[in-house]
């Protein structure tokens, strides 16, 4: 009997499960390949898992991009495992980390599976970092946690291959209506980073703040960003703070889009100085919600000087593609003024080497070549404002999918959740991903589709719980429309992969709201 029990424990140590082994305890589980966030592409369960154990080593292709990639793997792996987990780039590695050439583009990868390792392989830094994301979600949610765990650290067998729908995968932050600091920024880039969302669009001017330091025009953000919704004292970035933000973001393989929003939502702007307003008189700051009062003074000269040094310094500081220049709610300002301000201001933005994005009410304007229209419609916006979208985009000019009443974050779930707004509806966790970006809107071209984003204005989002409880669960939905095939769609099937994701929300400490719509496992 003792040699029996002996026996017994010796081969539950050795990381081998056999039913009746251990009658008293629960056998181990690994998670299913198939059950992540956002649907890989395709996935090929078979073979036993991979175990992670303190002998376990990441190795890394031998590059500077693969090593800070190996190494951010390990941070997470390290505290919940209470493993060294060195990260080498010779020898035996049970995870393995690897640059080839293949089919997986700029950001796709695959993930191979066995009992001698887990290898990711992909053909970009940025594919390995997204293939990491997968294998965080395979492992249990408590290696999430930042103290030692029990474990045990399985990943199921079998192999994933990967690649993005959509190049474009966003989130928006209006740090605008109320200011969020580095840390509050850096921290919503983390969470967006999990589901492979890789742009961040920072809303930095609106009538109630102006967030970026501007040299030239200096008040903009000692004066304009000095109040925000409330009347609380806002705030702004220094030059070297956007730095930091656009570096961190660029760590976890996001692109930061910048918005300055025009002709309207000027009101911090024009507060600031008196000579963009036309009648030359500064109005006070403005701490209320209301929108479509404001307007940069489309006639004047000085309005272009500012445009150009705005764009000017702001490029200088962005490296990405894009600089969004807003354009929506632009009610203050002729249809004329518009267009006319639109045909000055587009072109600077090409002169200092960016790629212009703008609120699909650009395209009642004249789109300039290559430009991006963000559409931020309803399912029941007018049938001719739908189709002014769909001619610009049969023309050339890029779409950006952001329907208000299925992705915008900050519209309540419903009408008891105690922040958002509701003037596009409640938007519940089915509503906000029971939608196909690729037929969406009428006449539009699969082609012309750059992707998704998810944005979060924060006329009532104040802190970071905010912005996760109004997040979560619904920018892991719009994450998946951007990345996943269209063949993988299923709420049915998503309820459970996205149910799966609340106890690593738990442990994240991650607030998020508990919709009746999908089967939470028990707290």
């Amino acid at each position: 009997m003792t040699r029996l029990l002996g026996s017994l424990l010796l081969v539950a140590a050795a990381g081998v499960f056999t039913a009746g082994a251990a009658p008293s305890a629960p056998t181990p589980r690994a998670t299913p390949l198939g059950r992540v966030v956002p649907a890989p592409a395709a996935v090929e369960p078979g073979g036993a898992p991979y175990r992670i154990t303190r002998d376990t080593r990441i190795r890394v292709a031998d590059t500077r991009e693969a090593r800070r990639v190996g190494e951010y793997l390990a941070d997470i792996l390290r505290p919940s495992t209470g493993y060294r987990l060195p990260v080498i780039t010779q020898g035996p590695g049970g995870i393995r980390l690897k640059l080839a050439q293949g089919p997986f583009g700029a950001e796709g990868y695959r993930l191979a599976s066995s009992p001698g390792g887990v290898t990711i392989t992909a053909h970009a830094p940025a594919g390995l970092f997204h293939g990491v994301q997968t294998l965080r979600q395979l492992l249990p949610a408590a290696v999430e946690k930042d103290s030692v765990q029990p474990g045990p650290w399985l990943v199921a067998g079998g192999t994933i291959e990967d690649s993005p729908r959509y190049a474009y995968r966003g989130a928006m932050l209006d740090v605008s209506r109320h200011f969020f600091t580095v840390d509050q920024v850096k921290r919503y880039i983390d969470q967006m980073a999990l589901y492979k969302v890789n742009t961040l669009h920072l809303h930095l001017s609106d009538d109630q703040g102006w967030r970026i330091a501007i040299d030239s025009w200096p008040r903009l953000a000692t004066y304009g960003g000095s109040t925000q919704v409330g009347g609380g004292a806002g705030g702004h970035y220094t030059k070297d703070d956007y730095r930091e933000i656009v570096r961190y973001a660029a760590s976890r393989y996001l692109e930061v889009v910048p918005e300055i929003d025009m002709p309207g939502h000027t009101n911090a702007a024009l507060a600031s100085y008196a000579d963009l307003n036309c009648d030359g008189v500064a109005p006070p700051l403005y701490t209320g919600t209301r929108v479509g009062f404001s307007s940069l003074c489309v006639p004047k000269d000085i309005t272009y000087d500012f445009v150009d040094d705005v764009i000017r310094e702001l490029a200088a500081l962005t490296p990405g593609r894009y600089l969004h220049i807003g354009g929506d709610e632009a009610h203050s300002t002729s249809h004329e003024d518009y267009v006319a301000f639109m045909d000055r201001v587009q072109p600077l933005v090409a002169k200092y080497g960016k790629t212009v994005i703008a609120w699909h009410q650009l395209t009642g304007a004249h789109p300039a070549k290559g430009a991006i229209a963000q559409y931020w419609g309803l399912d029941g916006t007018r049938a001719a404002e739908k189709a002014q979208v769909a001619e610009a985009a049969q023309h050339g000019t890029g779409i950006i999918l952001s329907p208000a009443d299925r992705v915008y974050l900050d519209m309540k779930y419903n009408p008891d959740t105690p922040l958002g707004l509701h003037w596009a509806g409640y938007v519940e966790v089915q509503r906000s991903y029971d939608w196909d970006p690729g037929n969406y809107l009428p006449g539009v071209p699969d082609s012309a589709i750059r992707g998704v984003e998810a944005p979060m204005w924060s006329e009532t989002v104040t802190k970071s719980a905010d912005i996760e409880y109004m997040a979560f669960p619904r920018l892991a939905g719009a994450a998946e429309l951007g990345w996943s095939p269209a063949s993988t769609h299923d709420w049915d099937a998503y309820k459970v992969r996205l149910a799966a994701q609340g106890p690593r929300w738990e442990a994240l400490g991650i607030g998020y709201y508990r919709s009746p719509q999908v089967p939470w496992p028990a707290s």
